[in-house]
């Protein structure tokens, strides 16, 4: 192998995923850079030898599965998977319709996992790969207002977590991302649908809710050029990590999170560890 690499990126028409693209260009790399609308893309990464845009939608299998072949016609291979297409469903869990909430779970946790179905036989063929998966601090702690988009996140995590010894044997690595908060597109209008208010019991914290998330779009403290350099930097290790956290609020969320954990675990030890037969 080369330095060379062919990149293959979601969700590469704004957000994290153009700079993830830009990053990998400029590190060298071959990059496929994919979206609904190919225009923007194009129009979002310009011009470049190492560039080719493809059209796929994440919620469409046979999509996928085309994407995929074009990519491996064209290439011959798949060295680095980023799942980074992402959306965002707010709002309180009774607020949100069953549609609302499985559209969630279709794009975040369905669009990864048949992207990866997609190219894994690819990365096995060639007995190596690395695949990244953009999770989120969402997938580490839940918090209210984020119940579809925190089950979807949480699934990520339990799904890579299970999948990295499948494929391990194989030389195929796997990454899971979980940033905090960056400054990206996740909280405009066009990525973030907010619930209809219907329940007269949740009005003011909707209210307060909404509009405290409104006002962080585009003062989140998170540079995602700099967390796109990182990827590479990680990407070109022998040994990437599991996880790797994204920001320093990340960091201290999943410290947080583990001291939480030991806690809960220790509050019951004894009742707990007293649950076994009494077969002796």
């Amino acid at each position: 192998m080369t330095d060379k690499k062919v990149w293959f990126i979601t969700g590469a028409g704004r957000g994290m995923g153009v700079d993830i693209a830009e990053a990998a260009l400029a590190a060298g790399h071959v990059v496929v850079a994919t979206g609904r609308d190919p225009e923007r893309v194009s129009s979002a990464l310009g011009a470049h030898n190492d560039l080719l845009v493809v059209k796929l939608d994440v919620t469409d299998p046979a999509g996928v599965k085309a994407a995929v072949r074009a990519v491996v016609d064209r290439f011959g291979r798949i060295d680095v998977l980023v799942n980074n297409a992402a959306n965002f469903n707010a709002g309180f869990f009774e607020e949100l319709s069953p549609a609302e909430f499985r559209a969630q779970i279709e794009t975040t946790l369905f669009g990864p996992v048949d992207v990866t179905r997609a190219v894994l036989p690819v990365m096995r063929g060639q007995r190596s790969g690395l695949v990244v998966t953009i999770s989120s601090t969402a997938g580490i702690v839940g918090q209210e207002f984020c119940t579809a988009y925190a089950a979807s996140k949480f699934g990520v995590e339990g799904w890579m977590e299970s999948l990295t010894p499948e494929v391990a044997p194989f030389g195929i690595r796997t990454m899971l991302v979980e940033p905090g908060f960056f400054r990206t597109e996740l909280l405009s209008p066009e990525s973030t649908k907010y619930a209809e208010a219907t329940i007269e019991d949740y009005a003011d914290r909707t209210q307060q809710t909404v509009a405290g998330w409104k006002s962080m779009n585009g003062q989140q403290g998170g540079d995602p050029a700099k967390l796109a350099t990182a990827l590479i930097q990680l990407a070109n290790q022998d040994q990437p990590p599991l996880r790797f956290a994204a920001g320093a609020d990340a960091v201290a969320a999943i410290e947080q999170k583990a001291k939480d954990l030991l806690a809960q675990a220790d509050a019951y030890r004894e009742l707990s560890s007293n649950l076994a037969h009494n077969d002796a």
